[in-house]
């Protein structure tokens, strides 16, 4: 049995693809598998994987099941005692695997890793190193549009990791189950972390695991499905995991959260996909009711510890959230971090 599998889902990336499996190629440890789960592509991915990466083992499905059906497929046809879920718009470093190993046996109760990853562009600007969960209900990437200055990389342990790159524990997955399919993107790695979390697995983060990571680059071409699928599935989250004193304690600030992004959808001319994904909630609400039942009933950590994890700080995350969606840089939003 390897000691990792690298799993990698793709939807019409064909030109991303080079430069990701070529990262893997370079690797300075090597006791792992790739797996590419093709999403019913038509710009020939699979055949140019097929050609120029014949150690790639591929999962081409007729359809596109999304990033969580997609990566489930790969997950269940994978043998590495240690799972990575790489986005195929990211290069890793030679050392990313290597790192992660080290990791393993300097953390060994984890659960799950987070990665440093940078937007390819900027070369030290953070895309995030990790995720933190408010009370809220929201979730924040970790230093996102910050100077890349070793400022997490002794003592940050956060929430969960981005599932942009991932690293998550068979054994664990095997105990909480796997991506829930109803999200198919957006949220997903939010939801897992979650779960982990309330069956007491912690999360470490590995600042040598570097990714630089070409932000968007599927979803960019379609903000009305960013905006339905991120704004249905963190209903999906909070009504599934939080736990209901919780959301008795805090359920003001996540309607203020909701009030808040309805305005700001508005003004972005996004108002039809924000209120269809809640729509989407309310029909779903027999089957998330279900789901919260199974999870609350197996979580193995008390409310009070679990709140104990989440971040107070949402309302500034929030807006600092909306001004980068303005597209001014990160000096003018911010100020100069460097």
């Amino acid at each position: 049995m390897d000691e990792f599998s690298v799993i990698i889902v793709n939807w019409n990336g064909r030109h991303l693809l080079g430069d990701c499996l070529g990262s893997l190629r370079k690797q300075t440890f090597r006791d792992f598998e790739v797996i590419l789960v093709d999403n019913g592509s038509h710009d020939g991915s699979v055949e140019f994987v097929r050609q120029d990466f014949p150690e790639v083992e591929i999962i081409a499905l007729p359809q596109n099941l999304g990033f969580c059906g997609g990566n489930n497929e790969g997950i269940r046809r994978s043998r590495g005692e240690w799972v990575i879920l790489l986005n195929n718009d990211t290069e890793i470093v030679p050392e990313y695997v290597e790192a992660i190993h080290r990791a393993i046996l300097t953390f060994p109760q984890a659960g799950m890793f987070a990665s440093k990853i940078l937007f390819a562009d900027s070369g030290s600007i953070i895309d995030n190193c990790g995720l933190t969960v408010s009370r809220a209900g929201t979730a924040q990437e970790i230093g996102r549009n910050e100077r890349d200055v070793g400022q997490y990389d002794l003592s940050l342990q956060p929430f969960g990791p981005s599932g942009g790159a991932g690293v998550y524990r068979r054994a664990m997955l095997d105990q909480i189950g796997l991506l829930d399919e109803d999200f198919f993107c957006i949220y997903e790695d939010c939801d897992l972390a979650v779960r982990a979390r309330l069956h007491g697995f912690p999360c470490h983060f590995v600042p040598d695991a570097v990714v630089h990571h070409k932000y968007r680059s599927t979803l960019a071409r379609r903000p009305d499905w960013q905006v339905y699928y991120a704004q249905r599935n963190i209903e999906f989250v909070y009504l599934t995991t939080m736990p209901a004193a919780l959301i008795l304690r805090y359920g003001a600030l996540h309607l203020l959260y909701n009030f808040g992004s309805c305005l700001y959808f508005a003004r972005k001319g996004l108002l039809r996909p924000f209120l269809s994904a809640k729509w989407q909630v309310m029909r779903r609400l027999p089957r998330l009711w279900r789901k919260r039942r199974t999870v609350q009933r197996n979580r193995a950590v008390s409310t009070s510890e679990f709140n104990k994890l989440l971040a107070g700080n949402w309302f500034l995350n929030r807006v600092r959230k909306g001004l980068d969606a303005t597209g001014l840089p990160a000096r003018q939003r911010y100020g100069n971090r460097t």
